[in-house]
């Protein structure tokens, strides 16, 4: 924004600290006019002691005096005050710059104040962390894109190369290649329609209604019934009725999401997946753990990052897109809830996640693993 220039702060504060100190020594010398000088006889008097001088003779003695010490006062407020002021301000000149350079686009610099507790510290602090903040983002949009750009453009690349294949050997199975056609391309459009979904709730764009996340669970555990089935896994549900303030439909799908990565990230056989509702003074709390695999912290903590599949990238029919966690803690963030992910001592993941209860006031909690996180 362009602005006409101005005075500088650390000006406006010279001149109010020798404003201050004329005023101060303007006042003194009043003080001592109304509560001396003007006791004093105006004229000069002859007494046996000797020659007293009246107040008329005090002040042609006094003002001159006043004046360079008035004049004195002006000089040391104007030079003191804007040396103070510089030292005051030096701290605002190192936020300004680093305010300046993250503009550039350098998250990477910090103002790292040193001193003790104050506002400017405080302010400095804050900046710091935003910075700390905003380059986490900007690292992890990059990584998306770059990952986004690889995993759209890898079904693209699989139908040109069935199309090409079959433009050179017309004696290929028609039916043979159509079906591999629409594997490809329902896999490009799920894969959108979870970039579609990841936008839509990192913008908030959703109604809040009450929503209970004991039957929320049920709901999920149903509807991927069939996929348990189909995998020899068992899934349980328990838990009393927790009551938060959200979208359905989102929230659906984040439970779909945890169900449906613990069911096909679980044991060859009789595995199982629990769902467990529970109730805080302040939040609610739906649980989902299955049997699995034993993970390392490492790989666990980088779980909620897009396109990570647990121990490999398994190419199923239910492997999903890699995006299934990024999406829960999207939802779980935009709930103002905090998700937990932790490695299970005999194999597999627990996954927690936490929302304000119905009737509390969201605390805009940050959605991250806390600890070793999970999620296969």
């Amino acid at each position: 924004m362009a602005r006409e220039p101005g005075l500088s702060v650390r000006f406006k504060l010279t001149l109010s600290y020798a404003g201050f100190l004329m005023v101060a020594g303007a006042l003194l010398l009043t003080v001592v006019w109304l509560f001396l000088l003007r006791y004093v006889p105006a004229e000069a008097i002859n007494t046996i002691g000797g020659f007293v001088p009246g107040r008329d003779d005090l002040v042609r003695a006094f003002v001159p005096a006043v004046a360079w010490a008035m004049l004195a006062l002006l000089v040391f407020g104007l030079l003191g005050g804007w040396i103070l002021a510089g030292r005051m301000l030096a701290p605002l000149a190192r936020i300004t710059t680093a305010a300046r350079r993250a503009a550039t686009g350098s998250l990477s610099h910090r103002i790292e104040l040193e001193g003790r507790q104050d506002e400017f510290r405080e302010l400095a602090d804050s900046f710091d962390a935003m910075l700390a903040r905003l380059e986490a983002q900007v690292a992890e949009q990059q990584r998306f894109a770059a990952n986004a750009s690889h995993e759209l453009r890898t079904p693209l690349a699989i139908t040109q190369t069935l199309l090409d294949v079959a433009q050179h050997d017309p004696r290929r199975e028609r039916d043979e290649l159509i079906e591999r056609l629409r594997v490809v391309n329902s896999r490009a459009i799920e894969l959108t329609e979870a970039l579609l979904l990841l936008s839509r709730t990192d913008q908030r764009a959703f109604t809040r209604a009450p929503v209970d996340l004991s039957l929320v669970a049920e709901e999920a555990a149903e509807t991927l019934l069939p996929l348990a089935e189909k995998h020899g896994v068992a899934i349980v549900t328990s838990g009393e009725v927790a009551t938060t303030v959200g979208s359905h439909a989102l929230l659906l799908q984040l439970t779909s999401n945890l169900v449906h990565n613990a069911i096909v990230h679980n044991l060859p056989e009789h595995g199982t997946v629990q769902l467990h509702t529970a109730v805080g003074p302040e939040s609610v709390t739906l649980t989902v753990e299955n049997t699995g695999e034993q993970l390392s912290p490492q790989l666990v903590s980088t779980l909620t990052e897009p396109f990570q599949r647990g121990t490999e990238r398994i190419r199923s029919d239910h492997a999903g897109v890699g995006l299934g966690l990024a999406i829960v803690a999207s939802i779980t963030r935009a709930h103002d809830g905090s998700m937990r992910i932790v490695p299970r001592d005999g194999g597999g993941l627990r996954v927690s996640v936490q929302l304000p209860a119905a009737g509390i006031a969201p605390s805009r909690g940050v959605v991250a693993p806390a600890g070793p996180p999970s999620v296969a």
